[in-house]
């Protein structure tokens, strides 16, 4: 039977025995009484019950919670009651009286808390469904990553790392759905297809041409979500809804139509703006987020220059091979391929492109075709110099590509450059002394980087440390000893037994602690190709140092190399550190001057790094990739090419004792690096900034 409530003056009574300190400075607990009386007799209790609790630590405290108590059992559920006293516990031991009570005070605040936190959503939670959906939705692939504004620069969306705004987790959950869209869209339907950080410099206040850019730009994109997405739509404009927001003010109904046409593009947003510059930009709706062009621009600069050397080459490739170099000269190929436009009858504004070759449509391989779906969402179009040798490609030939074969093969020998065979898996057999492999020093550069990395790892170097140094004393402890350091038990036991049934008894009833010599080299390979630029060659350095640090504690030998270059006859090897070479400042400034190169050529890179590690004499070799991404070279060394080729040198190392391993950072690595190292000898390290952190640990385990 549910017990009645108690009456104020029962509630009074106990609180006078309770607060009796706190009461005593001219305080009543009448009040308070006369609070907690129309309440249940369970919660009653409780506030009671946490009232004597807390009193026995602080007195002031336990008047606080009761004298709060109504409240927050009026915001919150018991459960988020006690959190509140909880958490005010925990200040009062670690800051004091004034900032818990203040716990206390501020009821309403951690109530709104506890609300965001029970129904909203974390990027964390939800980003692999999330990459599940970008992934369905057309147009080229793109990363999620979490950041401090909403906004995409066309090849990463950047999402808030946790979302509140509804009261209710599944609509929190829909807006995070609608920011990916909103991004999506406009990296899909051209909103950077123009210039627009000068577009926007060409106004009197660039801040408020580009908000008012933004609110248009965001109009017709909801129309071509309307069309093409159509059920993401009704979601998008539910969530409008649901917070009072409106797509467009009032007054903007012209423009609305304007904008929402089936052929509007981001010129129709642009002559809007300029039409309606003097005008308040509207609000920013809930998934609209912020529009950083010039990150865009970048992002998409260096991708078009990329992309068109990337299309050149396989237009090349397309015409096919002549005893190993393309059978056309770059100057042909806009005599011999043609690019036709086709509008599609479904989608109003939307066309698609046929290839010809000598006139007649050809169908191009798949990586070909969405290499030009990705130029046409830049461009809106393949522009005719991509057929053509003039033009700014985002890299450069090696003057040796023109040079007869006799002539680059002398040169590059001259210069002590080695040869190396390379794998074609489409005509099963190698092609001889096709790779061109010169040793270089990376250029050393008088940067405090180990030094700031020492210090920014201060504690990690010393956990490391720590690790490494039980490592190494390892040991494995041998039983039935005639001599040691311990009894082994169980040998004295079968040496009892075999007294009592008459046998000899053996004098082998010791154990000893054998150490085990290590006897390992590690040979670890470096990918400082140019998709390393930026934070990811830093988390590479970091990482390189921190491995440094624990290696010269564990005594193991290791060398660490470079690799990069472009094309099969420009292939470098960058020496940061030999076997035979100490850690020491030559070396740490060497890691301070690793910097991105060109392209990413694996397999001769393991052919010959697997000969150096063939020249050191050790039981146990490993050969450690530190890569960013899959094969690919300017001249067509990508794809299963490049992937098969690599595959085959490391069957070469591992003939010759060789275990290699790759340690990735490419979230798309499962789709090829099995079948390149074997199921177990990769791992991904899927946030690049955790890189410096795992490296280590990764080395501890496969070496323990």
């Amino acid at each position: 039977m549910t017990k009645p409530p108690l009456s104020s003056a029962e509630i009074e009574t106990t609180l006078n025995e309770v607060l009796i300190w706190a009461l005593s400075t001219h305080r009543s607990a009448t009040p308070l009484a006369a609070a907690l009386a129309p309440f249940t007799r369970g919660e009653q209790d409780f506030v009671l019950r946490w009232a004597d609790a807390i009193a026995k630590t602080n007195a002031e405290m336990a008047y606080q919670f009761v004298s709060q108590a109504p409240q927050s059992m009026r915001l919150m559920g018991l459960d988020g009651v006690e959190a509140w006293a909880v958490q005010a516990m925990d200040v009062y031991d670690k800051m004091g009286l004034y900032p818990a009570c203040a716990v206390f005070r501020e009821v309403a605040a951690f109530a709104a808390a506890e609300r965001d936190k029970a129904n909203g959503v974390s990027f964390e939670e939800i980003s692999g469904v999330l990459e599940l959906f970008v992934r369905g939705l057309s147009g080229r692939p793109l990363k999620l990553e979490a950041g401090d504004d909403i906004y995409t620069d066309t090849a990463s969306l950047f999402l808030p790392a946790r979302v509140t705004r509804f009261p209710d987790h599944d609509q929190n959950y829909r807006l995070y759905k609608a920011m990916v869209a909103h991004q999506w869209a406009q990296a899909r339907y051209g909103t950077f297809a123009v210039p627009l950080t000068a577009v926007f410099a060409g106004y009197a206040d660039p801040a408020r041409a580009e908000r008012l850019f933004h609110a248009l730009e965001t109009v017709r994109l909801d129309g071509k979500l309307a069309r093409d997405l159509a059920g993401l739509h009704r979601e998008m404009a539910a969530l409008r809804a649901g917070l009072g927001q409106a797509l467009a003010p009032a007054g903007w109904e012209r423009q609305v139509a304007r904008l929402q046409a089936a052929h509007a593009d981001v010129h129709d947003t642009l002559a809007l703006l300029a039409e309606l510059y003097g005008s308040e930009p509207p609000e920013a709706i809930c998934y609209q987020g912020r529009l950083h062009a010039e990150r865009a621009e970048a992002t998409i600069a260096g991708r078009l220059a990329h992309e068109q050397d990337q299309f050149r080459t396989a237009l090349l490739e397309m015409l096919g091979e002549k005893q190993g170099e393309y059978g056309e000269s770059p100057e042909d190929l806009s005599e011999r391929f043609s690019l036709s436009r086709t509008e599609n009858p479904d989608l109003p504004g939307e066309f698609s492109f046929s290839l010809s070759l000598d006139g007649v449509p050809i169908t191009p391989p798949e990586d070909v075709r969405a290499l030009m779906d990705s130029i046409i969402q830049d461009l809106g179009e393949i522009p005719d110099e991509y057929l053509t040798a003039a033009g700014s490609g985002g890299y450069r030939r090696d003057h040796a590509d023109k040079a007869d074969e006799s002539d680059w093969k002398a040169s590059y020998e001259d210069q002590g450059a080695l040869l190396y065979n390379e794998w074609d898996f489409r005509r099963r057999h190698y092609r001889k002394d096709w790779c061109v492999l010169r040793e270089i020093d990376v250029h050393p550069i008088d940067e405090p980087f180990v030094a700031r990395t020492r210090h920014k790892y201060a504690g990690l170097i010393h956990s490391l440390r720590k690790s490494f140094e039980a490592l190494r004393g390892e040991g494995r402890l041998l039983k039935k000893q005639s001599n040691g350091e311990n009894v082994d038990f169980d040998a004295l036991v079968e040496a009892w037994a075999d007294m009592h049934t008459g046998r000899e008894m053996t004098d082998r009833l010791f154990t000893k602690l054998a150490k085990l010599e290590r006897n390992i080299a590690v040979m670890f390979m470096v990918d400082m190709s140019g998709s390393t630029k930026g934070w990811i060659n830093d988390a590479e350095r970091e990482a390189l140092v921190l491995l440094c640090e624990a290696l010269e504690v564990l005594g193991d030998r290791y060398a660490i190399y470079g690799f990069s270059g472009m094309t099969r006859k420009r292939c470098e090897l960058y020496r940061i550190k030999r076997f035979d070479e100490p850690y020491g400042e030559l070396v740490e400034r060497r890691i301070a001057g690793i910097t991105p190169q060109d392209y990413t050529r694996m397999g001769v890179t393991i052919r010959h790094l697997s000969k150096l590690l063939g020249e050191v004499e050790a039981r146990t070799k490993l050969l450690i990739t530190l890569s960013d991404g899959k094969p690919d070279d300017y001249d067509g060394y990508r794809g299963d090419y490049g992937i098969e080729d690599t595959r085959q040198a490391l069957i070469e190392a591992k003939r010759d004792g060789i275990h290699p391993f790759c340690i990735t950072i490419d979230t798309e690595a499962r789709d090829y690096l099995p079948h390149m190292y074997g199921a177990v000898n990769w791992t991904l390290v899927e946030d690049v900034k955790k890189l410096p952190y795992k490296v280590s640990d990764i080395y501890r385990r496969l070496t323990a």
